[in-house]
C-alpha cells in the first residue's frame, strides 16, 4: 500500500530555515504528483505547494517566495525547503499524493479523501 513518511520538522528561529522530506513507497513515484499541506491547531488543512511528474511547480499564496518544492525520483522523495520562517508557519506539515494524477491541476489544493497522506511532521518557530 502507499506510504508517505515525512521528516525534517523541528524547531527553527524566526527567519530561519528548515527542509522537510517525504519518502514515498508502494507506488510508482514517477506517475504521481506530490504536494505539501499544513495544519495549525484550530485551523483547516492548508495547501502549500505541488510538483508534477515533469518537475513543474505550483505554490499557494502562503508558500510563494519562501518555500521551494522539489522531487527526487532516484529516492522517491519530495522536499519542501522553507526559508524565512515566520510566527504564522508553525503547524503539522503533511505530504500527499493522489490516487490518480500526474500533474498539478486545478484541484490539487483541495483537501480530499482521494489523497494518500503522511503522518505529518511538526514545525515550530520560536526564538
Amino acid at each position: 500500500q502507499v506510504q508517505l513518511v515525512e521528516s525534517g520538522g523541528g524547531l527553527a528561529q524566526p527567519g530561519g530555515s528548515l527542509t522537510l522530506s517525504c519518502k514515498a513507497s508502494g507506488l510508482t513515484f514517477e506517475y504521481y504528483y506530490m504536494s505539501w499541506f499544513r495544519q495549525a491547531p484550530g485551523k483547516e488543512r492548508e495547501a502549500l505547494s505541488c510538483v508534477s511528474v515533469d518537475g513543474r511547480t505550483v505554490y499557494a499564496d502562503a508558500a510563494k517566495g519562501r518555500f521551494t518544492i522539489s522531487r527526487d525520483s532516484d529516492t522517491n522523495t519530495v522536499h519542501l525547503q522553507m526559508n524565512n520562517l515566520k510566527p504564522e508557519d508553525p503547524a503539522v506539515y503533511y505530504c500527499a499524493t493522489p490516487e490518480v494524477g500526474a500533474y498539478c491541476g486545478r484541484t490539487w489544493a483541495r483537501v480530499s479523501d482521494s489523497y494518500y497522506w503522511g503522518q505529518g511532521t511538526q514545525v515550530t518557530v520560536s526564538s
